[in-house]
């Protein structure tokens, strides 16, 4: 690698602060002399080692003391793993100018009116991909269309003095659309020459899947089958984000004359948003409230859901617990997934279709028909992109490590330069200047910041480790009377286990832990002077912990309380 002198120079500097190692939490910094811009601001759904957790958001101490530089903030789509942490950040940032499509800043606002902060949102709308804007000194901003799985996504052409980032955010290609043209993006390749070299941020979420996306007129044609030849009602679980597949199916129902209910708060509300904005338009005759569907022949009836990956109260969770008020499922229902499995929702959609196939007559997922095309490239888009842009250097975004790993492969694979192809961990500053891209040495610490409920980056690493340690092994409570003067254990220690072992069968194990703690106080208490009594509790806690875990093969949290009378 060309070792670089310390003379000090202009440089470009990408600094993602989260979107790198993980699905969700999506931030870009993009730094150039005293001029920032940042693209999308996403949370990241908690795994299943973090309890009680809402949803993570980016770390923004390495902003704290910049936002009078923030130009501008770019949002590429209306996805809450990038538009998702706005409500926490924004406010931080001094309410910096967003930018995106109409779809997305509705989608925003809409999520910022649950926090009530929408009026302070500062929106400029990209209203034309010939439109060009410039945020600050040295940042030029230019805009394409991209296909994903929510209306309005956006690319972006960040004009640079050192070169030009091409970002799609979230892409893939549809070469065969229900309408529009096929996607081509070969016009990006001029924005990649010698004196201005290009730099393609290439999400890669599908980057260890072969062949191409699915196009949506496929999975069009399929779900069509699927309803022509239902016997009874058909119920279609999908993303609420995806609204032109609703209207889609709305339409087919009505060439069909059947009619249309859908249930979830979240689907409702961007279907009402896409209507009064004149993004899909179908006759209102053909949808009926979800409490009136009993009024009509079971064939008629086509039911449009939320809950696909297995929420708790999303309206398909609801119906295959027999929850759901006005929606039961029969023998003649045909319930289709029409979505993608989120990493991390595997075992509770497992779970979902086992509860409805006991239930149901029919049940189809993508394992076994084509009933959905997903907002991610696959191997081939990916190879085709990257020969249609042509660009100077690679950067996979927006994945796992080992996705961008597998995207670097797959551009190998078609003799692009492994020299020019470099993958930034969140936190790494990756530098663009006179004498090309490089990753500096020093990184920005990067922490999970924790939202749940109310709290925002008060919950750390040591609440999560209780909360890991009380929902593998439980908790172990021991209440002790002791006597003031004498320094003496009165009566029998009180002991309270929750999660770790039932009270009534296990007798002997707490008549060992009662004389156990008596003696650990006696012992603490026989000497002469006053009684460390914090000394105390950590000798119940690590002797009496110790003893179960001898007895049990467990740690439960062990917590004394004494109690001086």
């Amino acid at each position: 690698m060309t070792t670089k002198s310390n003379i000090k120079r202009q440089e470009l500097k990408i600094i993602p602060l989260g979107g790198q190692e993980e699905v969700g939490r999506n931030m870009t910094v993009f730094e150039y002399d005293d001029d920032i811009v940042i693209l999308d601001m996403g949370l990241q759904f908690p795994e299943e080692d973090m309890p009680g957790i809402d949803y993570i958001i980016p770390d923004i101490h390495y902003l704290e003391n910049k936002k009078k530089n923030i130009r501008g903030v770019i949002f590429s789509h209306g996805h809450l793993d990038h538009i998702g942490a706005a409500a926490h950040l924004l406010p931080r940032l001094g309410w910096p100018p967003v930018y995106g499509g109409k779809m997305t800043l509705l989608l925003l606002k809409k999520r910022l009116e649950e926090y009530k902060l929408e009026r302070y949102l500062k929106t400029h709308e990209i209203k034309s991909f010939k439109d060009e804007i410039k945020l600050g000194n040295h940042f030029k901003v230019g805009f394409f269309k991209v296909a994903h799985s929510v209306m309005d996504a956006i690319g972006i052409i960040l004009q640079t003095p050192k070169g030009n980032i091409i970002h799609p955010g979230d892409w893939r290609y549809n070469l065969n659309p229900v309408k529009d043209q096929p996607t081509d993006f070969s016009y990006l390749s001029r924005w990649n020459t010698k004196e201005q070299p290009s730099v393609l941020m290439m999400e890669a979420l599908g980057s260890t899947k072969s062949g191409h996306q699915l196009s949506e007129s496929e999975v069009n044609k399929n779900i069509r089958k699927i309803i022509e030849a239902a016997p009874g009602r058909i119920i279609i679980a999908t993303f609420a984000s995806m609204i032109e597949r609703v209207a889609q199916i709305v339409t087919i129902a009505e060439e069909l004359g059947k009619k249309v209910a859908m249930d979830g708060y979240s689907m409702k509300t961007n279907i009402e948003i896409a209507k009064k904005i004149g993004y899909v338009k179908f006759s209102q005759n053909v949808i009926i409230d979800v409490k009136d569907i009993r009024n009509y022949p079971p064939n008629k009836i086509v039911l449009i859901v939320t809950g696909a990956q297995g929420e708790d109260r999303a309206a398909l969770m609801r119906i295959s617990n027999g929850e759901h008020r006005h929606i039961k499922v029969e023998k003649s229902d045909t319930i289709v997934f029409s979505s993608s499995v989120i990493p991390g929702n595997e075992r509770t959609i497992q779970r979902l279709k086992d509860t409805l196939y006991r239930q149901a007559a029919n049940v189809i997922h993508k394992e076994i028909m084509d009933v959905h095309s997903g907002g991610h490239a696959f191997i081939e888009d990916i190879k085709l992109l990257i020969r249609q842009v042509k660009p100077k250097y690679l950067l996979p975004v927006y994945a796992n490590y080992y996705m961008l790993y597998e995207a670097c492969k797959v551009a190998e694979s078609i003799g692009f330069p492994k020299k020019n192809m470099f993958i930034l961990d969140n936190g790494n500053v990756g530098v663009l200047d006179d004498y090309g891209f490089d990753i500096k040495k020093e990184k920005i610490p990067i922490q999970y910041v924790f939202v749940d409920g109310f709290g925002v980056g008060d919950v750390g690493e040591v609440v999560i480790r209780d909360r890991q340690v009380l929902s593998k092994h439980g908790m172990f409570v021991i209440v002790v009377v002791i006597d003031k003067k004498s320094g003496k254990v009165k009566n029998s220690p009180d002991i309270i286990s929750r999660g770790f072992v039932y009270l009534k069968e296990s007798k002997e194990l707490l008549a060992q832990t009662r004389r156990k703690v008596i003696e650990i106080i006696d012992k603490a208490t026989g000497s002469e002077g006053a009684t460390n009594w914090v000394y105390v509790k950590d000798e119940i806690k690590n002797k009496i912990g110790e003893f179960l875990y001898r007895k049990t093969q467990r740690k439960p949290m062990v917590l004394p309380v004494l109690i001086e009378v």
